[in-house]
């Protein structure tokens, strides 16, 4: 689950665009059968990051574990993700975010966050309705959100569980919503599955699909991933910062906490 909290890492990226065509484009709303999230089973994560060269200073590292349940009948899965940015030398900033998905559809029911920096947020997430509270960091005031999107979305920080759950095959293009606590309203991306190819992971070779993510509205990229079948399912993934640098980013499996 490598995108987790890329939109407060994250300026907007800008690269070439790229024609995105209707054959075997598949249109995936939340709540669509064609979403299995099935496919992710209980696991644990690291995911480092990096700007520039491979072996550039860490900028940031997060753990991830998903969990399996039930609530209300209905199976979920709970993500809990835990991490640490190093904005500078000797400085650190902590974090904390709990994320409660549909474990069939991927249809998002609750997010949470907690920062070091004072900044939390609490929503509950119903179909097109997202209703909760906010505080910016450094500010004591709790804000009310009430929400109603103009479509319901994916979670945009975790928007590299959709093509696994949809089924990757080269050369089909998913288009899908997404929306999180940084954007006004959910917004259309496009994955496309690009080719099967080895990728270097921290020193470890691993086969793994290359998948592009871009804004459908303008063919803007996002992010590129690379994904595979098996935990940790996102292994390595590359992301186009404003300035021009690239940031980089490695996940590896790990022990889940007993």
């Amino acid at each position: 689950m490598l995108s987790l909290v890329l939109a407060t890492l994250l300026g907007t990226p800008v690269a070439p665009a790229r024609t995105i065509t209707a054959f075997d484009t598949l249109r995936v709303e939340v709540g669509s059968r064609l979403v299995n999230g099935r496919v992710y089973q209980p696991h644990a994560a690291r995911v480092r990051v990096r700007i520039g060269a491979s072996d550039s200073p860490l900028t940031a590292e997060w753990t991830n574990e998903l969990t399996l349940g039930d609530s209300a009948g209905r199976p979920v899965m709970r993500w809990v993700t835990r991490g640490t940015r190093f904005p500078a030398p000797g400085d650190t900033i902590r974090w904390e975010i709990f994320q409660t998905y549909d474990a069939e559809t991927l249809a998002p029911y609750g997010y949470a966050s907690q920062s070091s920096t004072g900044a939390s947020s609490r929503l509950v997430l119903s179909g097109r309705r997202v209703q909760g509270v906010r505080r910016l960091p450094g500010d004591s005031t709790v804000h009310p959100v009430d929400l109603v999107l103009d479509r319901a979305g994916f979670i945009a920080s975790a928007s590299d569980l959709v093509p696994l759950a949809v089924g990757l095959k080269i050369g089909r293009v998913i288009v899908a919503p997404v929306w999180g606590p940084a954007l006004a309203n959910s917004e259309l991306r496009a994955f496309s599955i690009l080719e099967r190819i080895p990728v270097d992971v921290e020193g470890t070779r691993v086969e793994a699909w290359k998948v592009e993510e871009r804004r459908y509205a303008d063919r803007t990229l996002v992010a590129t991933w690379y994904l595979t079948a098996a935990s940790p399912y996102m292994v390595y993934g590359e992301v186009v910062l404003p300035d021009g640098r690239v940031q980089r980013m490695t996940e590896v499996a790990i022990p889940s906490r007993p």
